[in-house]
């Protein structure tokens, strides 16, 4: 593509922008990703599950957050960023269906697709935009995953352990770079002017994104009540898997999720935020999955024994979540609300005393304190202006 070709391809200085119905497109493979990666710890509730699915979910998870940059930067209605969005979809949809079975017999399927997705975006975009500017902040990109392909692709031939160790210093690779810039023989760090975004469209994409991570939750729970027989306790397990629902979207968006946009405005560095951001709402859609597949466990057997397993995967949800949202509000305010310390503190008692108790109940006591957390928060904003975000160094 030559130069005046590419020209129209970056996003320029273009004053309030708005995610696109592609970008909500985008999105909507990521549920299906979300859930069968849920699905996946709930059938598995070990070390070795806990491992893997962590592994599996920060592959899924840095996909859509390379997808959501690199449309942020570029514009997706262009018919060059449509087709790559395009091709980011299917290579998403051959990587979920190949979830299940990717520590298994699809590991080819699950690493070979997600090579093919980030290693052949970059390729695109440094042809699509040659000789302009922006052709040297894709060419980064490109680089750093065509060096974590290596581990990617070696370990899809491997088996055991040794696939996960690969996978894992693969991923080590892909999230570090981001942080450090993606610092590159010969040109260097990307420099932090060109992490330019516009604010409304990066905190609508952060919001988004997250809203539709609480459809696996949804979907989830609904799908295993429908699976079952439909007794007073799975209809009971349903109504506590929904409220949980209901108070992680609350949670979130209290505050610091409806500024995300003025923060990233306020921010000396708005690179920080684009920087920090993925890591940030990666824990807390972690904590969503989690909290997932804890329920379709509970919602299958809501009378029967919780296992020291579940009971901690029902608790860690609430706490990965909560994790998330208390770094996510340091970022905004520079301070951290005490509810969301003490309900961590909380969530750890009670995974010493809930052992042996039925999963309804255990699910019931994560739940409760989710509502601790809602219920200071609307107490803290009853009559209090909306408290403007600190400005970031």
């Amino acid at each position: 593509m030559t130069t005046d070709q590419a020209v129209g391809l970056t996003r320029e200085d273009e004053g309030p922008q708005r995610a696109t119905l592609l970008e909500l497109f985008l999105d909507l493979v990521f549920v299906a990703a979300l859930a069968l990666t849920s699905q996946t710890l709930a059938q598995r509730l070990d070390w070795v599950g806990v491992f893997q699915t962590a592994v599996l979910l920060m592959a899924i998870w840095w996909i859509w957050a390379a997808s959501a940059l690199a449309t942020e930067l570029q514009h997706p209605g262009r018919p060059p960023i449509f087709a790559v969005t395009l091709w980011v979809m299917f290579g998403t949809i051959l990587m979920a269906g190949a979830l299940p079975g990717a520590f298994a017999e699809h590991g080819l399927i699950f690493a070979g697709a997600y090579v093919a997705i980030q290693v052949g975006r970059g390729t695109f975009l440094v042809a699509a935009l040659g000789g302009r500017p922006e052709q040297q902040r894709s060419g980064r990109f490109m680089f750093w995953f065509a060096v974590s392909a290596i581990p990617w692709l070696v370990g899809a031939f491997v088996s055991g352990p040794v696939r996960g160790v690969l996978w894992t210093s693969a991923l080590a690779v892909d999230y570090a770079v981001a942080w450090l810039r993606y610092p590159t023989p010969r040109i260097g760090r990307l420099p932090s002017p060109r992490y330019a975004v516009a604010a409304d469209h990066l905190a609508e994409r952060y919001q988004q994104i997250f809203t539709l991570a609480l459809g696996d939750l949804i979907l989830i729970i609904t799908l295993t009540y429908a699976a079952h027989d439909l007794t007073i306790y799975r209809t009971a397990a349903l109504l506590v898997g929904f409220a949980s629902a209901v108070l992680l979207w609350q949670i979130y968006v209290h505050r610091a999720g409806a500024l995300l946009k003025a923060a990233i405005e306020a921010s000396r560095d708005p690179g920080g935020f684009v920087r920090s951001a993925p890591n940030t709402h990666l824990l807390m859609v972690a904590g969503i999955v989690t909290t997932s597949a804890g329920f379709e466990v509970v919602i299958a057997h809501p009378a029967e024994e919780a296992s020291p397993w579940l009971v901690g995967v029902l608790l860690s949800g609430p706490a990965l979540f909560l994790l998330g949202r208390a770094r996510f509000e340091f970022e905004v305010f520079s301070r951290v609300s005490p509810s969301r310390l003490l309900a961590l503190l909380a969530l750890a008692v009670e995974g010493l005393v809930l052992v042996r108790a039925p999963a309804l109940v255990t699910g019931l006591a994560a739940t409760l304190v989710l509502a601790g957390v809602a219920v200071s928060d609307s107490i803290r904003a009853h009559g209090k202006p909306p408290e403007p975000p600190m400005p970031s160094t």
